[in-house]
């Protein structure tokens, strides 16, 4: 049994939320240096659902939605490459004091 193309479409967009990824921190206590550490992870985060959409409306959500999807991704996993490379330079210099 074949769907049209529009109402295959459709049943994706329904299935799909709109998500973004986002920064998290979480710290952790090291034993060794005596020191509490961060680490920043990176977490997806559902901001809506798509509701109803019809055949070019449900390719230009899906659309969007990647691109947001994708910009979040890109900005967010810089933020917490750079903030992992920052926290792992102040466990380097608290350790070394120790």
């Amino acid at each position: 049994m074949q769907m049209k193309c529009g109402a295959y479409l459709t049943m994706i967009a329904l299935a799909l939320c709109a998500c973004v990824y986002v920064p998290r921190t979480t710290t952790s206590y090291d034993e060794e240096c005596h020191v509490e550490t961060r680490q920043m992870k990176l977490e997806a985060a559902q901001i809506g659902a798509i509701g109803t959409c019809t055949n070019r409306d449900c390719a230009y959500v899906l659309v969007a939605l990647g691109a947001v999807a994708a910009a979040s991704a890109i900005v967010s996993g810089s933020i917490v490459v750079v903030g992992n490379v920052v926290y792992w330079l102040q466990k380097q210099g608290k350790c070394a004091l120790v």
